[in-house]
């Protein structure tokens, strides 16, 4: 906890400036260029744009086994802009991406975990690599599966995750649903909208498709879960559309299931392009399997999170807390206290989220660290969830994480029993279910997404990033009062 508290300047700035850039999936080029460049001035060597993925990289250092992995999403979302420390609705710049879902502190967590760690090995000459991989346009469900595909992580022994959390704990077992991320393309022919018959509307099978799924809603499992949005839809009312687009997503609880509802949507699409005589083609962007997580890795972990103890909370960080779940309208209970440790997957209630670090564990034992940076009661995807996450309670949550996970990758580099029972766990969790890729082999990363959107905001945003050569914190440059709460 030492080494990592010595290096909680560091994961201050780290936090602070992934949350300046708030870039959405795919177009993560500050965070990653930022990222990289620290890891490199620290002796990692950093290979980038990885299996398609333009802001994909791997960093590694040491040399032979075992080979430990440090993983955490980078993406943002779109119009969760919030000024952090200000506990009601103040965007930083209205209508552009934020973090609101706390991503810009997971790389912080495991870059600082990579850095103490590594300084124990040269010490005391422990043999081993350790290897940091972000995660691409997470929220997209967009990067882990291309990575599983380009061979990535086929000699890494174990991958510790993190996530953002309002706790402190880790779970093993059964967690969340998969899915399969399809946009579905209609092609028709425009014609003047006074002379409609010598047109085909593509925007007319892309509502036909959609009230076909909803009425084949009554017919699904109530487990399942889906979504869409229409991407395209014309662009004049008085021109025919010849091109609409609608994104799908299929969640479902394993991969029989998740490919069944992928085939009904398509059934369904092929559907409306014969009622409205035109064409339809589809493509795969995203998928995860269900999440699936390691015991034997989790406990290691769940031993560390006790050893370390929640952060210290101050009384400016409860009242923060406080005032933030008042506007929410939520209980007003502040921040946790005590770690929640070891949860089994299999009790309790299910989560219907799904991310795409599942991929990687069903082909590499994987464990996810959540860790205390946030406030319980927030919305996730929602400005709200980023009103922390640039303050002292995502600063405090970030380094404790850290230390946890550093002791964690130093249990497996120093024991391994604890590496061989998490391989015999994974070996009867995959002994009869077999990972199968949910996207084409061929497919390529959508790497476009986002793109238009991210350059429109970046200018306003770029005036806002945190420069930690002038100011302490980002709360300092932008002058906000910590914290600051309607009186």
């Amino acid at each position: 906890m030492e080494m990592a508290q010595g290096r909680a300047k560091l994961t201050q700035q780290m936090v602070d400036s992934i949350f300046s850039f708030a870039e959405l999936g795919y177009q993560e080029v500050e965070t990653s260029r930022y990222l990289t460049g620290l890891l490199e001035k620290n002796g990692f060597r950093v290979t980038r744009g990885v299996a398609g993925l333009d802001t994909g990289w791997v960093a590694e250092w040491g040399s032979g086994k075992p080979v430990i992995g440090l993983m955490a999403d980078i993406d943002g979302l779109p119009e969760t802009s919030q000024t952090p420390g200000v506990a009601y609705h103040k965007p930083l710049v209205d209508g552009a991406p934020g973090h609101g879902e706390g991503h810009n502190a997971g790389q912080a967590l495991q870059v600082t975990a990579a850095l103490v760690a590594k300084d124990l090995m040269q010490r005391y000459k422990v043999s081993g690599t350790i290897r940091v991989y972000p995660g691409v346009a997470e929220e997209l469900i967009g990067s882990r599966t291309y990575m599983v595909n380009a061979g990535l992580f086929k000699d890494v022994d174990a991958m510790l995750s993190a996530h953002i959390a309002n706790d402190f704990g880790v779970t093993w077992g059964p967690s969340g649903t998969g899915l399969v991320s399809v946009e579905y393309t209609f092609r028709g022919r425009s014609a003047h909208g006074a002379a409609p018959w010598n047109g085909r509307s593509a925007l007319d099978a892309v509502e036909l498709m959609n009230v076909g799924w909803n009425y084949r809603r009554e017919h699904l499992r109530t487990d399942q879960r889906s979504h869409y949005v229409i991407t395209a839809g014309g662009d004049q009312p008085n021109v025919v559309p010849p091109i609409a687009k609608v994104w799908y997503y299929f969640r479902e609880w394993d991969y029989a299931r998740i490919q069944e509802m992928h085939s009904i949507g398509t059934r369904i699409a092929q559907g409306a392009a014969m009622m409205t005589d035109t064409t339809m083609e589809e493509r795969v962007l995203g998928a995860a399997w269900p999440g699936m997580f390691n015991r034997s890795l989790a406990e290691a972990m769940g031993r560390n999170i006790s050893a370390v103890g929640m952060p210290k909370w101050s009384e400016d960080d409860q009242t923060m807390a406080r005032a933030a779940q008042k506007e929410l309208g939520v209980k007003e209970s502040g921040l946790k206290t005590e770690p929640q440790g070891v949860r089994d997957g299999n009790q309790g209630e299910r989560s219907y989220g799904s991310d795409d670090i599942a991929e990687v564990g069903w082909n590499v034992p994987t464990v996810v660290l959540r860790y205390p940076g946030n406030i319980p009661g927030m919305i996730g995807h929602h400005w709200s969830a980023g009103i922390a996450m640039a303050t002292p309670i995502a600063h405090k949550g970030t380094t404790a994480g850290a230390a946890a996970q550093a002791m964690t990758v130093l249990d497996l580099m120093l024991d391994p029993s604890l590496l061989a029972e998490a391989k015999k766990f994974f070996a009867e969790q995959t002994r009869e279910t077999k990972w199968k890729s949910l996207i084409p082999l061929e497919t390529k990363p959508p790497t476009y997404l986002n793109r238009e959107r991210q350059q429109r905001y970046r200018p306003a945003l770029e005036k806002l990033y945190y420069d930690p050569s002038r100011f302490s914190t980002y709360l300092e440059q932008l002058g906000v009062t910590y914290p600051t709460v309607k009186k």
